[in-house]
C-alpha cells in the first residue's frame, strides 16, 4: 500500500461506520431532506446537515441556531419560508428524517490534530451559532461546506453550497423508497398538473 500524503489525518476503519437509518445515525455522512414546498418545486433544492463520526446530525436550522441529531426542516424552515417570523427553541425529538445521505470518506481529512472530523464539524456549528440564517446566502450547505473547509476534506478548501449541491445530487444515497418518494413525488404531481392544463388549454 502507498504511504498516506504528507498531512493527511489517518483514521482506523477506513470509511468508519454503516450508516443507521433506523437509528437515525450517518456517521461521516452529509445528509439531506426535502424543504416542503421549496423541494417541490425544485427538487435538487433541500436542506442539508453534516455528521459526527458517531452519526449525530447537526444541521444549521434558522437564525443562530444549529439543531442537534434530527434534522430540522418541517419545524423550522417551514416559518421562514412562509413568513411566519425566525424559529426559536431547539427541536425536539427526529421530526424530520434525512432523505438521502452522501457517505464520505474519513480518510480524505488532511486536516491535523486529533478527532479532526468532529473538531471541525464542532468548529463549523459554533460559528454558525452566531449567524444570521439566509435561504439564498448562508444557509443549510454554507454551513457544512465551513465544516468540509476546516476539515480540509479531500485536501480542498473550496467547498460551497453550489458544489455540494451537485455532489450530493450525484454521489447521494436516498435513505429508502420513502426518501426517494417523498423528494420526486410533488414536483411530479405539480409538473403533471402544468402539463395537462397546457394540453387543455391547447386543445380547446
Amino acid at each position: 500500500m502507498a504511504a498516506a500524503e504528507p498531512g493527511m489525518k489517518q483514521f482506523n476503519g477506513g470509511g468508519g461506520a454503516a450508516p443507521d437509518a433506523e437509528r437515525g445515525r450517518f456517521p461521516h455522512c452529509v445528509v439531506w431532506t426535502p424543504i416542503p414546498v421549496l423541494t417541490w418545486l425544485f427538487p435538487i433544492i433541500g436542506h442539508m446537515g453534516i455528521c459526527t463520526s458517531a452519526g449525530v446530525i447537526r444541521d444549521f436550522a434558522g437564525p443562530y441556531f444549529v439543531s442537534v441529531s434530527a434534522s430540522c426542516t418541517q419545524q423550522r424552515l417551514l416559518p421562514l419560508l412562509t413568513g411566519g417570523g425566525a424559529a426559536g427553541e431547539q427541536c425536539k425529538g427526529n421530526s424530520s428524517h434525512p432523505s438521502r445521505y452522501w457517505k464520505l470518506d474519513p480518510s480524505k481529512v488532511y486536516a491535523t490534530g486529533p478527532n479532526a472530523w468532529d473538531t471541525a464539524v464542532h468548529d463549523a456549528s459554533e460559528e454558525y451559532k452566531h449567524r444570521m440564517h439566509n435561504l439564498c446566502c448562508d444557509n443549510c450547505h454554507s454551513h457544512v461546506a465551513l465544516a468540509l473547509n476546516l476539515m480540509r476534506y479531500d485536501n480542498s478548501t473550496s467547498w460551497n453550497m453550489v458544489k455540494l449541491c451537485f455532489f450530493t445530487l450525484l454521489y447521494g444515497k436516498y435513505v429508502s423508497i420513502g426518501g426517494f418518494v417523498k423528494t420526486w413525488l410533488p414536483f411530479v404531481l405539480f409538473l403533471g398538473v402544468i402539463v395537462t392544463v397546457v394540453l387543455t388549454l391547447h386543445l380547446r
